[in-house]
């Protein structure tokens, strides 16, 4: 089924297709209604929202992430909270209903080792909401498998080199269910990921791997953040801007590197980042952050005293739209970038003379 979200605030329109995932918005319209061809900057309604339903993870204390490399941004290793409450899941998702088109469960742990997790995965499809997430896959088993291929548009493996992963793309993709993987992109990992690009050497059975970068969050460490002049970076950008057997997929935070380095996507296709303008954080508190990434919570607003519309509004959120909407204003492609990151220039994929953050 495609929904239709008309913005009469923003003045565009966003279509989204429950089946496929397919999502597209029109450029501003005049008060003819045709499309300006310009980009709206934000919406009245966040159209995603990451939902970080665990509050701590049971696989922490055998250092999964530890092991693979990965620093977990989350330190889910020391953090022990309690996952979030059915209701308090349920209070969320009712606000949603018919202006947010996808949940991304997440959190301090594996979802789908959540207490309740098929029962979240039902009241989302109630309020017609496509529920997706991130799973390590070592506690990924046939049922639960089959539990996604009902009700997940998508669901992701994090790259955790080791059995348990493949076993999991296996499991998830034999029930039926488009997978991918996500592959956590450091100075750890990127020759890892140069070599496979080269060669294909992701599963063959999956639908895309997506790139996320390395933030100096919780446990990342900023050793392990990419340099924009490191000479490995534009061969990664280089060898991704290739066809694959599968798709190749980034998060909003490498959008500034794929526009330096990659002649074959689209800039249209692009989306930088969309905290407090598409997309935000709720934390298994009941806490909303315009990103997942911001753990100092900076830009914190509390779920207890406010509505989710309201904590959108708030000048909290205002004052993280202001960095996007200021930085870099002598640059030409400043509407396709805003500056990248908010919360960590340091990552930012940009040495360009025109770069000013403000």
């Amino acid at each position: 089924m495609v929904y239709r979200i008309i913005d009469k605030k923003h003045k565009f329109v966003s279509y989204f297709n429950s089946e496929t995932g397919a999502y597209m918005r029109t450029g501003i319209l005049d008060k003819d209604g045709k499309d300006t061809g310009k980009d709206p900057f934000m919406g009245s309604f966040p159209n995603l929202i990451d939902v970080g339903v665990m509050g701590h993870c049971i696989h922490g204390k055998m250092g999964l992430c530890t092991k693979a490399g990965i620093g977990c941004y989350q330190s889910g290793l020391f953090v022990e909270k309690p996952n979030m409450s059915v209701d308090d899941f349920k209070w969320i998702t009712e606000q949603c209903r018919h202006k947010c088109n996808q949940f991304a469960l997440g959190g301090r742990g594996d979802p789908d080792q959540h207490e309740h997790f098929e029962e979240l995965l039902k009241i989302c499809r109630e309020n017609d909401i496509v529920p997706n997430f991130t799973t390590s896959g070592y506690g990924m088993t046939s049922e639960i498998a089959r539990i996604c291929k009902e009700y997940c548009g998508a669901v992701a493996v994090s790259w955790y080199r080791s059995d348990y992963t493949k076993i999991a793309i296996q499991r998830l993709t034999d029930a039926g269910v488009k997978t991918n993987i996500h592959y956590v992109l450091g100075n750890n990992t990127i020759d890892e990921a140069i070599e496979r690009l080269r060669n294909n050497s992701f599963p063959e059975e999956i639908n895309a791997v997506v790139f996320l970068l390395h933030k100096p969050a919780g446990q990342g460490t900023q050793e392990n953040i990419l340099s924009v002049n490191d000479p490995r970076t534009a061969v990664f950008f280089k060898e991704a801007d290739r066809i694959h057997p599968y798709k190749i997929g980034f998060d909003s935070c490498n959008v500034p590197g794929v526009l330096q380095f990659c002649r074959n996507i689209l800039p249209q296709s692009l989306d930088t980042c969309e905290g407090a303008r598409f997309s935000c954080y709720i934390d298994s508190d009941m806490t909303m952050l315009p990103c997942s990434f911001d753990q100092k919570r900076r830009y914190a607003v509390s779920l207890r005293d406010n509505s989710i519309e309201e904590a959108w509004n708030s000048d909290t959120f205002e004052q993280f739209r202001t960095y996007l909407r200021n930085s870099c204003q002598g640059c030409e492609k400043k509407e396709l970038c805003m500056g990248g990151c908010p919360l960590m220039p340091e990552i930012v994929f940009c040495d360009k003379p025109q770069r000013n953050i403000r």
